[in-house]
């Protein structure tokens, strides 16, 4: 593609005929947890030295009905009060959908029970957009700090395994046998709750009760998130042809197991309903960490597969190590910049008016613009360090003349999500006339021109500054086209554009904003009532799904990658004041 002068540095290009259409992703990230703890207050009692703390963290889900789910648990650390952790935890994170992690600290007890030693809640949202990707919480009752860094999940190696069935239960009648494949699943932790999941499937082989697999290359990554003992189970099935396969056994084991069988020679039992339908020998299973040989063995893992269409489809493999990711870009200190435009247009009715889409209640109860800045403004403002916004309007008559970009409130930007809420109020005390009509143009110019200052600035101070505009109307733009102009002409900026639906007009010629065919997909539509009123994180999470994509897109098409990672040792992470402590019960049986 080919660049022309910009005063503002690299950003305006001269696009191809080319156009490039792009269909919504979830962008979802894998994250590595990490923990520490200073200063734990001894539990172990008089005589016995000091406690051996280790760590236990839990999930805890987003909705009522939701229950925590065990992630796991670090080592245990003999006789200190200053634990740093070795063991990691994987987790799968979206932007908009919080993630909350409890970890609890416990002292081993090897005659009893373990003692609790102290807990903190942490949003990985809130600890990903601080400095450094760390947080830190002192706990209750002076009973220490606990610390949490996060990081992008590093790649893991390859697993080279290939394996065997040896008199495998026939199921398919006296005159022929069955076509023997076999697949992994291990239970994945999210937002959502826990799921067992297919991480790998092989090919079949046709009428073999003994079937000799071909050799099979996994990414460590995906079979167990690195985790090496995390529990897999393995099992068989008889390949049909219309897709539904009949399992012949069944048997957990682990990537460590399945190296010891390899070591041991030993034949490992499948099962069905208590009854041994075969056995699986490890003929190999080895893993190999170098980085080319590593590529190599992913391209074969996923060309080898030859399983029917009938099959279901294998998960997608984690993007290559070179390709930046939205986490790389964080974690080297690139900051969200969000800026707000709200629709002042006629068709929301009288604001004096109970039921109108801008009438404030006399109560505190938020209307659905209100709402609507809460949920999403809440989880762009973790990722930007001086959580000063501009908040503009669009749609009024002032001073005899209708403004489609103009101030609210009296400040060019407020401080934090309370000032976006004070200076939206504050407008309607301006002098303004709500008029029409629809058109957001100006204020997409304007944060566009925005954005460009923004990164052309941190730039120049080897930063990198990503700008985020957050429209909120009532109806459908007046001028479809001249609107998708609009779009095309600020493409190259470092911006990504929400409009969020409020009301109950017809949106339905708004898709135009989600589906416009641009160089680069940088509009995203959301209509506000098709998310329950009860849920705002829904709404988040629908709203800033693609943006990790759209920032990522955005800087490589310029050249731009990410800064090296934020490092910044114990003493400057900013340590939150004590939370009470949540009452999680931990089986340590299970």
């Amino acid at each position: 593609m080919e660049r022309s002068e910009d005063p503002l540095g690299t950003w305006n290009l001269v696009r191809s005929p080319n156009r490039v259409f792009s269909k919504e992703t979830k962008d979802i990230m894998k994250l590595s947890i990490s923990l520490k703890a200073s200063n734990l207050k001894n539990v172990a009692g008089t005589f016995k030295g000091q406690s051996d703390p280790f760590a236990v963290v839990t999930l805890l889900g987003n909705h009522r009905d939701d229950k925590p789910h065990i992630i796991g648990k670090t080592e245990v650390i003999k006789n200190t009060l200053h634990p740093d952790w070795v063991n990691t935890f994987i987790i799968d994170y979206e932007l908009g959908e919080p993630v909350n992690l409890l970890v609890k600290i416990f002292d081993e007890n090897s005659k009893g029970d373990n003692v609790p030693m102290g807990s903190a809640l942490f949003e990985v949202g809130n600890i990903l957009g601080s400095k450094g990707s760390a947080k830190a919480k002192k706990m209750k009752d002076d009973k220490g700090t606990i610390f949490v860094r996060v990081e992008k999940a590093k790649g893991c190696g390859i697993f080279k395994l290939k394996m065997s069935g040896v008199e495998l239960k026939n199921l398919d009648g006296f005159f022929n046998k069955s076509d023997p494949f076999y697949e992994f699943t291990k239970k994945d932790f999210g937002s959502r709750g826990s799921e067992w999941n297919v991480v790998h499937r092989s090919s079949y082989i046709k009428n073999d009760l003994n079937p000799n697999w071909d050799d099979d290359n996994i990414d460590l990554g995906v079979l167990c998130g690195g985790n090496l003992d995390e529990c897999l189970v393995l099992t068989v099935y008889d390949h049909e042809g219309s897709g539904t396969h009949e399992v012949m056994g069944h048997l957990e084991t682990s990537v460590n197991g399945l190296i010891s069988a390899n070591d041991s020679g030993a034949s490992i039992h499948l099962q069905k309903e208590g009854e041994v339908t075969g056995m699986i020998v490890v003929q190999m299973a080895e893993i190999c960490n170098d980085e080319e040989d590593g590529e190599d063995a992913l391209s074969k893992a996923v060309s080898n597969v030859i399983l029917e269409p009938s099959a279901p489809p294998l998960p997608e493999h984690p993007a290559p190590a070179g390709k930046p990711t939205f986490t790389d870009y964080i974690q080297g200190g690139c900051e969200l910049n969000l800026s707000v435009a709200i629709d002042f247009t006629g068709s929301n009715g009288d604001p004096r008016t109970p039921g109108t889409l801008h009438y404030f209640h006399p109560d505190g109860q938020l209307n659905d613009y209100e709402k609507a800045i809460t949920s999403i403004a809440t989880i762009l403002a973790k990722y930007d360090s001086d959580k000063k916004f501009p908040v503009m309007g669009f749609g009024a008559r002032i001073d005899g003349e209708v403004k489609h970009c103009f101030q609210c409130g009296p400040e060019e930007e407020v401080d934090g999500v309370d000032g976006i809420l004070d200076a939206y109020r504050q407008t309607f005390s301006a002098g303004l006339t709500m008029s029409g009509p629809t058109d957001f143009t100006q204020v997409m110019q304007a944060a566009a021109m925005r954005a460009l200052r923004s990164q052309s600035e941190a730039m120049s101070e080897g930063k990198q500054k990503y700008s985020v505009l957050l429209i909120l109307t009532d109806g459908a733009v007046s001028d479809v086209k001249a609107t998708a102009r609009c779009i095309d002409a600020v493409d190259t900026a470092p911006l990504s554009i929400v409009i969020v639906g409020i009301g109950d007009a017809d949106f339905s010629s708004m898709q135009f904003l989600d589906d416009h065919a641009g160089d680069i997909d940088i509009a995203q539509f959301v209509e506000f009532n098709k998310h329950t009123q009860e849920d705002n994180k829904s709404l988040a999470s629908s709203t800033l799904r693609e943006i990790p994509s759209q920032l990522v897109k955005c800087f490589v098409r310029h050249g731009i990658m990410p800064n090296a990672p934020v490092e910044i040792g114990d003493e400057e992470i900013v340590v939150a004041p004590e939370e009470e402590e949540i009452d999680v019960t931990i089986n340590f049986a299970v």
